[in-house]
């Protein structure tokens, strides 16, 4: 899927996850798998705002980052 495709789709309906490690305050970030397994996240504390939305590809190379611990920029 492509991202303009990604940003056209309708969140209104997707199935927002919070994390097991997300803790009591409500200070995390919740998933919501697209089609394609494109994924769009956004802050818990502001749903309202527009959610970052990742291509499949995308979202595969931000996993491997965060897993081989490479610093941010």
């Amino acid at each position: 899927m492509e991202k303009a495709d990604l940003y056209a789709l309708d969140l209104a309906h997707v199935r927002w996850e919070k994390s097991s490690y997300s803790l009591a305050n409500g200070d995390c970030v919740e998933v919501a798998h697209l089609p394609g397994g494109a994924v769009a996240l956004r802050d818990s504390k502001n749903p309202h705002r527009e959610a970052l939305r990742f291509t499949s590809a995308e979202w595969s190379a931000f996993r491997r980052g965060i897993v081989a611990g490479e610093p941010e920029d």
